[in-house]
């Protein structure tokens, strides 16, 4: 699951989707153990970024993803393999908006998407979705990344791919550091957008960045400061990381805000 990739084209394609838009009208304890047994943060900088994402491939977090048009955050949840990732496209498109909440359970998904703006009360479609979470075939969203999660992979902003693409890189204060990193580097991580990277040109080869680590050297906090691109703006593109240890378990659905997905929705995630 990609936040920063999902965009407002799954927006555009559900204005196409024949039944959809047809009628449209113009614990603690926990993490005191990872304290105490937490090993020395490395006194160099980028050595200190690279070690900062491991704890991260445990998947037990929560997280937040915020800058440009699509913000969001969740749970992973690995001792349960549970996560949920709740998005936000704000006023991404003219007349329509989005909020997206997905539910991992093993090998179980769902989705809830709530549709606003004037736009979509004139959608009968649109409104039959909501309060109502579309319990998924997993054999029907095979290539569809929006509605997947590797729990192979559990990092949601891949972290790992920005800290290697770090090429500069200082200690500011107490567990803060900055620096720049070649973007072009680190198309494999979610907080960037591959067509961004290509608009900057040059200047993707030293974008500059912050970051900041707990006392145990576990990566807290990453802004990447995009400067303006060929078709964007400069904006800040940041994750942050909390909770390691000691997220809480997502839970399924009440039954009774479950309908089993129709054609339109796995229609609108076609990539």
């Amino acid at each position: 699951m990609n936040i920063r990739r999902w965009s407002v084209g799954v927006l555009a394609a559900a204005l196409f989707v024949p039944g959809l838009a047809a009628c449209k009208s113009d614990s603690a304890d926990s993490g005191a153990a990872d304290k105490a047994a937490a090993p020395a943060v490395p006194a160099d900088p980028k050595e200190a970024l690279l070690a900062s994402t491991k704890e991260i491939g445990k998947g037990n977090f929560t997280f937040t993803i915020t800058g440009g048009e699509v913000n969001g955050g969740g749970t992973v949840h690995m001792p349960s393999k549970s996560a949920e990732v709740k998005m936000d496209t704000g006023g991404a498109m003219e007349g329509l908006s989005m909020k997206m909440h997905l539910v991992y359970i093993d090998t179980d998904s769902w989705v809830k998407m709530e549709f606003g703006g004037e736009m979509a009360d004139s959608i009968p479609g649109f409104k039959a979705m909501k309060d109502k979470y579309q319990h998924l075939d997993r054999t029907k969203i095979k290539g569809a990344k929006d509605l997947e999660f590797d729990f192979a992979d559990v990092d949601p902003a891949g972290s790992e791919a920005l800290t290697k693409a770090v090429t500069d890189v200082k200690k500011t204060g107490e567990g803060t550091y900055a620096g720049t990193l070649d973007v072009s580097k680190a198309s494999a991580s979610d907080l960037l957008d591959e067509d961004m990277i290509k608009g900057l040109g040059d200047k993707a080869t030293a974008v500059p960045f912050t970051a900041k680590l707990d006392p145990q050297g576990r990566l807290t906090e990453f802004a990447v400061e995009m400067p303006a691109g060929k078709d964007t703006e400069a904006e800040q593109l940041k994750v942050v990381y909390a909770d390691y240890g000691t997220a809480v378990a997502v839970q399924q659905p009440p039954a009774a805000q479950v309908v089993e997905a129709s054609d339109q929705v796995y229609e609108m995630f076609k990539d």
